[in-house]
This record gives structure tokens, sequence and C-alpha cells, in this order.
């Protein structure tokens, strides 16, 4: 059995084509991430990979689409998301393909 700590990893990824992980692979990413009330994330889209997401803590709101725990959300390649976070939350983020540098932040 091996054992790891999800503060070891940067910003909860812990499996995808990036050091620290779990396994490194190029075919998916897998973080658990954490974000505080009212954190700015700014809007950003990816133009190669697809992000399956599980709301599993808190409320937030996607494009001005309110999302509650136990929600699952997907954005799809070049959709911009800008995330509001109305509460603190906690979201599984399953990212397909794990392309390294693929976050383009939205300048308006």
């Amino acid at each position: 059995m091996k054992i790891f700590k999800i503060s070891d990893m940067t910003r909860g990824w812990f499996i995808g084509d990036f050091e620290p992980s779990i396994v490194r692979t190029k075919a998916f990413e897998v973080g658990i991430l954490t974000h505080k009330k009212d954190e700015d994330w700014g809007e950003h889209y990816h133009k190669i990979a697809t992000e399956y997401n599980v709301l599993l803590k808190g409320k937030m709101s996607i494009n001005g689409t309110v999302l509650n725990e136990g929600d699952i959300f997907i954005l799809e390649p070049m959709e911009t998301a800008l995330p509001v976070f109305m509460e603190d939350c906690t979201v599984l983020c399953v990212k397909v393909p794990s392309v390294i540098g693929d976050k383009y932040s939205v300048t308006r």
C-alpha cells in the first residue's frame, strides 16, 4: 500500500501529466479543488480538455447558473467559465485529456 497526502499535491491535483502526482498520465487529470467564498478564480477556458465536475460541498455559480452540492457540471473545450464561489466549495474535477498549459484566461 502507498499513502499520499492531498496537501502534498499542487492545488489538489493528484492524477495527470504533472508532478507531483500519484499517477502520471496524459489520458486524464483528477483533482479535489477547494475554493474559499468570494475567491477570484477568473474567467477561463480550455482549448483541448473537457472538464467533468462534481460540486461536493458548497454553493457556486458558473456563468450565472447556480450550482449546489451534488450538482455535476461539464465544461466543453472552448467553453468559457466564470466561477463565483458563494460559499466555501469543494469540487471534484476530472479533465480529459491531461494537457499541460491548456488553461487560458479571458480578458475583456
